[in-house]
């Protein structure tokens, strides 16, 4: 599995509940600009409508070499393919409060597709962010520690 980009800010913005594996309907010269790695996941989200899952604002950088480049293409929405079964349990959680469809990261797997990992997200508050991150620090301090105690 090689990670083609990661959306580090939804870790930092989001509590994650739950991870989901979709595939996603691309045309060809965006697989190719995928591949290069010109994607970028910040402030995109994922909506059901009409009883399909979409991709609404990830920017895939057209394609150098296509033969037609259509300004408005980075931006357009985009189908994922996720299970019948699936799509009714997320349909389910969105209609919580406060739940949302959030893209994690996006690689390619064994077989040399292009997948999308996207978590069923809740918002943090600005205490819940101050928390995380003091957590973060008291885990690195005691790392430290550790790593200075047991050196030999």
């Amino acid at each position: 599995m090689k990670i083609i980009t990661q959306n580090k800010k939804a870790f930092f913005d989001y509590e994650v509940l739950d991870r989901i594996e979709a595939g996603i309907v691309l045309t060809g010269d965006e697989v190719k600009s995928i591949r290069a790695g010109h994607v970028s996941l910040t402030g995109s989200y994922a909506v059901i409508q009409k009883g399909e899952l979409f991709l609404i604002n990830c920017n895939i950088t057209p394609y150098e070499k296509a033969y037609q480049k259509k300004e408005d293409a980075g931006l357009r929405t985009r189908k994922l393919l996720v299970h019948r079964r699936e799509l009714n349990r997320l349909a389910g959680d969105i209609s919580r409060k406060g739940v949302t469809l959030v893209p994690l990261k996006m690689y390619l797997n064994d077989e040399g597709l292009i997948k999308l990992e996207f978590g069923v997200c809740k918002h943090k508050k600005a205490a819940g962010k101050k928390e995380a991150i003091k957590e973060r620090d008291i885990k690195r301090e005691t790392a430290r520690e550790i790593k200075g105690v047991y050196k030999y």
